[in-house]
């Protein structure tokens, strides 16, 4: 994955990223509008289907609302690096096939740089700033959820898998 950074900073709590007014839908396609819009009103219409956040520490805190990540990925954003997650966010956006990185040196990264995200390396290269980083490792069974779109998905895959194979 390859995209614009949009910087945010420490303690990006669920209601930035989905402010509680609107979770009165599930649909990610509604729940896509108004991601981020309390950070920065004109997110949305700033940004581009695969662009990256890139935020400081613990990202996703507050509530355990899954429309967070849902919102984040169906707006189009491919991936959040942080130095840390709040660990209900970082575990309701691999459920919902949102991959998220931690990178301790991500404040280096800049607005606006282009960045990419070598999985099969564990790097985050910036292209902007030739740089690159090794994020902490994601665990395979993680990897696999994030693969297969989130944990629904995944889990009719090894149904389905289980029933051709019989």
């Amino acid at each position: 994955m390859q995209g614009k950074v949009w910087k945010f900073g420490d303690n990006i709590d669920t209601d930035l990223i989905i402010a509680a007014r609107y979770l009165n839908t599930s649909e990610p396609s509604e729940l896509a509008k108004y991601v981020m819009e309390d950070a920065d009103p004109e997110f949305v219409a700033k940004m581009s289907v695969g662009d990256i956040i890139v935020a400081g520490e613990n990202f996703g805190c507050g509530s355990s609302r899954e429309h967070a990540p849902i919102a984040l990925k169906s707006a189009g954003v491919s991936a959040v690096i942080a130095p840390t997650f709040a660990r209900i966010f970082y575990r309701n956006a691999f459920n919902m096939g949102l991959p998220i990185f931690e990178l301790e040196e991500s404040a280096e990264i800049d607005e606006g740089d282009t960045v990419k995200v070598d999985m099969e390396k564990g790097e985050v290269i910036n292209i902007s700033q030739a740089k690159t980083y090794k994020f902490t490792p994601i665990p395979d069974f993680m990897q696999e959820l994030v693969d297969a779109g989130g944990l629904i998905e995944f889990a009719k895959k090894e149904i389905a898998d289980k029933a051709n194979s019989k």
